[in-house]
């Protein structure tokens, strides 16, 4: 998708409902980076194109602090 958005959230630690956004839908992108943890998460937000990421990834259970 190439695009823009108006919005851009990084959740974590304890911000992970994306309820407050319509028309939501889930994207994998590629950066010169390598590929994010996780999908990204791109819905409305009122009129505001907007972006949703946890910075973990959805499954954080499967991490453990060492």
């Amino acid at each position: 998708m190439k695009g823009h958005a108006d919005i851009a959230i990084i959740g974590g630690s304890g911000v992970y409902d994306v309820s407050l956004f319509d028309n939501v839908r889930q994207i994998e992108v590629d950066t010169p980076f390598g590929k994010p943890s996780d999908s990204i998460t791109v819905g409305d937000f009122g009129e505001k194109k907007s972006v949703f990421y946890q910075d973990m990834g959805q499954d954080t259970g499967s991490l453990q602090p060492t």
